[in-house]
């Protein structure tokens, strides 16, 4: 029991989101009388606030080493409008009975765009030495024209087939049992070689009850999530977008607490003199972190497009703002240093679901602005809170 407690004040700052998240979807269940918790409201938020959280996993890394990207929204914006000028004037005429090649070559030009213009943000932030805030603000207002220059003030048709299928696919219901089984499975194996890694290694063991029962939490949330999602009539099945932001968010989190290249993306936020002494090249991880973080916004833009089905002037605004909220809301702390992928991805789907909440209770564009406004605020001030105690 004592070891509980002290994993609850350890990790107060996390529950304390759980606990946040809780009660919004509580709020808003009792004031649309159930309809927030439909599963075809559940099956909406989480592929809605799949696009941001994508962006939001490398977010992360960038503001713990004490940096910010301003442009990850509009950059994303721009691979949607690349995206869809693609699929719609080239490949319908160049493989007009080959959907999936046209698919396979859409993703692989979107991606490329996002990862060239990481090289180019990373290249200045980190070689050149130009503060991240100045690079990143003006690529927002270089990506925003170019966009502007892409659709020639048009929209752009992308909703080929094939294509579609990113953004708007399910996975079919069995089959989507069949991956949670996997994932249970694969988590109750992780558990308890976890656990005999520590002990030989006589690193602090916390106990079987303690890990069995957040395992058995995160088990039961995936059955109830799935079971809600395949109970939806219209289009039952995990939304594809959310199978990759799943995907995604475990090979993040894996890259940041288990290989040098995210240890050491701790270690320059942490203190970045004692980083260079100790031999980090501090300059090359940034480089590869805005490179990552451009790549990622390659993947959101491409999921954007395929999601949207158009590529659009508005494609991507005000996503950044987004993004960075949910990076900081889940306790990624400005100071640098600290942060976590799971808490990104409880962050962006809190902003996620008070934009849906509000919405299904036609609140005005103004009411939303102010309540997101104001709970990142209280994120900034709880993480100098919870700082100041430790």
């Amino acid at each position: 029991m004592n070891n509980i407690v002290q994993t609850f004040r350890k990790n107060i700052q996390t529950y304390t989101l759980i606990i946040a998240l809780i009660l919004i979807w509580a709020v808003f269940t009792i004031a649309t009388q159930g309809s927030y918790v439909s599963p075809q409201n559940i099956s909406n938020l989480f592929r809605q606030m799949s696009i941001t959280s994508l962006m939001a996993a490398g977010m992360v890394l960038i503001i713990v080493t004490g940096g910010i990207d301003l442009s990850v929204g509009r950059l994303a914006g721009f691979v949607s409008v690349v995206v869809a000028y693609f699929q719609a004037n080239r490949w319908n005429t160049i493989f007009p009975d080959q959907p999936a090649v046209a698919a396979l070559l859409s993703v692989a030009i979107g991606l490329a765009v996002g990862a060239a213009w990481g090289v180019m943000q990373g290249y200045i932030v980190a070689y050149l030495r130009v503060t991240a805030f100045i690079v990143t603000l003006g690529s927002y207002f270089i990506l925003q024209g170019l966009v502007l220059l892409q659709t020639e003030g048009k929209t752009i048709p992308a909703n080929q087939p094939v294509f579609s299928q990113i953004g708007q696919g399910y996975l079919p219901d069995l089959l989507g049992w069949i991956l949670a089984a996997v994932i249970i499975g694969s988590m109750i194996f992780l558990m308890f070689r976890g656990r005999r890694n520590k002990q030989k290694y006589g690193f602090p063991l916390p106990s079987l009850l303690s890990d069995a029962l957040k395992t058995g939490l995160y088990s039961l949330l995936i059955v109830v999530y799935v079971a809600v999602v395949n109970s939806y009539k219209v289009a039952p099945g995990i939304p594809y977008p959310v199978l990759l932001l799943a995907f995604v968010a475990g090979v993040m989190t894996y890259v940041s607490n288990n290989t040098r290249f995210g240890r050491y993306a701790y270690a320059i936020g942490g203190n970045r003199e004692a980083a260079r002494l100790s031999g980090i090249n501090i300059r090359r991880e940034i480089f590869l972190i805005f490179v990552l973080m451009g790549f990622l916004s390659g993947v959101a833009g491409v999921v954007l497009a395929s999601y949207v089905g158009y590529g659009t002037i508005a494609a991507g605004a005000g996503y950044e703002l987004d993004v960075i909220a949910s990076a900081i809301l889940g306790g990624t702390s400005t100071l640098g240093g600290v942060g976590t992928i799971p808490g990104a991805m409880i962050g962006g789907l809190i902003m996620a679901s008070l934009t849906t909440g509000l919405q299904m209770l036609n609140a005005p564009a103004a009411a939303t602005y102010v309540i997101k406004g104001a709970v990142l605020v209280l994120a900034v001030v709880a993480d100098m809170y919870f700082k100041r105690n430790k």
